[in-house]
């Protein structure tokens, strides 16, 4: 009987997940449906109806997505401000804290003291004096002052994250490192990340899903020449209102790539959720 309930109630729940990823999915299938679909047709039924009909499907709107030089510019740019603004935090966070866990230095905890300060302060009071700053070094309305703004107010949480992973790293086994001869840089990259992996992995999925699907800050950072694809489609509804050919397809594009980013490290994802959760 025992196994049984537990057979039926494991049951329960798998049909319970199932139902929620479903739901969840839902949004991503109507805006690849819509996509796919004429603006004729998306005009006068919903994207359902392609399931019935899927004759209404072709490439056509991301053929004219592909002749939208906005678009186009819009996307490369979201990558440039995403993968290096990821990469230097990622980077940044991990030797901070490393140091902040098991090197001694003057200062070592006032300074952490700070960096938790910073977690408390809101984006939107950096915007305008961070502006101000970036418009007398040049650096305003360029992707790079972008990226810096996103490594700036990225910091904070990584450290503060990845100090507290590694400093529950056993002791032992770093002193055994040190005791066989190893410098602190060669413990860092052949002992410390390897075991730090699902963190690492799990911030770096943290920050790029932030970076990629921000708006505020390349609202006011980003000139027509340096704006990212959120940007470029919010433009593009103001100016031209209902181009669901372009839309539609530009949006898809928008969602898919950290979905992607997502699915291809849910594994260390999970891991370091885990592993945080039992420390």
């Amino acid at each position: 009987m025992n196994a049984i309930r537990r057979g039926l109630g494991n049951a329960v729940v798998q049909a319970f997940l199932v139902v929620i990823g479903l739901v969840w999915l839902t949004p991503l299938a109507g805006l690849l449906l819509s996509s796919l679909r004429s603006p004729q047709d998306s005009a006068s039924s919903g994207w359902w109806t392609a399931l019935a009909s899927p004759g209404q499907l072709s490439f056509d709107n991301y053929s004219a997505l592909l002749k939208n030089s906005g678009m186009i510019q819009a996307f490369w740019n979201t990558v440039l401000i995403s993968v290096p603004a990821t990469t230097l935090v990622v980077v940044v966070a991990a030797l901070a804290g490393y140091a902040f866990a098991w090197l001694d230095f003057p200062g070592r905890e006032p300074v952490f003291l700070v960096v938790v300060a910073l977690l408390v302060v809101p984006v939107q009071i950096g915007l305008l004096p961070v502006a101000k700053l970036f418009g007398e070094l040049g650096l305003f309305g360029t992707i790079p002052g972008v990226v810096l703004f996103h490594v700036a107010y990225g910091l904070p949480f990584a450290v503060f994250l990845l100090r507290n992973y590694f400093a529950e790293m056993p002791k032992e086994m770093l002193e055994a490192a040190r005791m066989d001869g190893g410098s602190e840089w060669r413990i860092f990259t052949r002992l410390v990340l390897p075991v730090g992996r699902p963190a690492i992995a799990s911030l770096a999925i943290f920050q790029f899903l932030w970076v990629w699907n921000d708006m505020l800050v390349a609202l006011l950072f980003a000139d027509s020449s340096s704006q990212p694809l959120t940007v470029e489609l919010q433009s593009q509804i103001r100016q031209f209102g209902s181009n669901i050919d372009v839309l539609a397809p530009g949006a898809f594009l928008s969602l898919v790539v950290p979905v992607a980013v997502f699915f291809a490290f849910q594994r260390h994802f999970v891991q370091g959720v885990m592993a945080g959760s039992v420390k």
